[in-house]
């Protein structure tokens, strides 16, 4: 790779690499797996990198691969070893109610079957449509609609103590 190739991939990498690694945890659940598939799909990322010029819409192509990183890192036999009990939070700043509306989400979230809880966060906190999700699958828009209402009603239940407190 050209010295100006490897600079253009460096400073695109690290304007992204947040949003990509944020994106990685919520589908894996898991930080430092998250780390893994993020380097997997940045390392494939720059050998192609050359070739990246003819790609139309890099930021979903490069989205697209970490995607697919992680569900790799989810279909190898070592990824049900969980070493720690509890996954580990980062501070919030805000009130103690937005923290614990954050963690009861996050909760709620990973308490959602797997294939749910991937269209969910790709849906709605990813913001991608229906189409680009089935194709990111590799599933029909179908299969994408009905996992995302049934993912949906399924936070709304474990959700409906918490929103009712909040009303009050």
């Amino acid at each position: 790779m050209l010295a100006e190739q490897e600079h253009d991939y460096i400073e695109y990498v690290r304007s992204r690499i947040p949003r990509l690694h944020h994106v990685a945890c919520l589908v894996l659940g898991d930080a430092h797996r998250a780390d893994d598939a993020v380097q997997n799909a940045l390392t494939v990322l720059y050998r192609r990198w050359p070739r990246m010029a003819e790609v139309d819409n890099l930021d979903a192509y490069v989205h697209t691969m970490v995607v697919h990183a992680c569900l790799a890192d989810r279909r190898r036999p070592w990824s049900a070893v969980l070493l720690r009990g509890s996954a580990p939070d980062r501070p919030v700043n805000g009130d103690s109610e937005t923290v614990d509306d954050r963690l009861a989400i996050r909760a709620a979230l990973h308490r959602l079957p797997e294939r749910q809880r991937i269209v969910v966060v790709l849906r709605f906190l990813c913001d991608l449509p229906v189409a680009e999700v089935a194709r990111l699958l590799g599933r029909s828009e179908g299969t994408i609609k009905s996992r995302t209402a049934t993912g949906l009603a399924a936070l709304r239940r474990s959700l409906a103590p918490q929103l009712s407190r909040s009303t009050r």
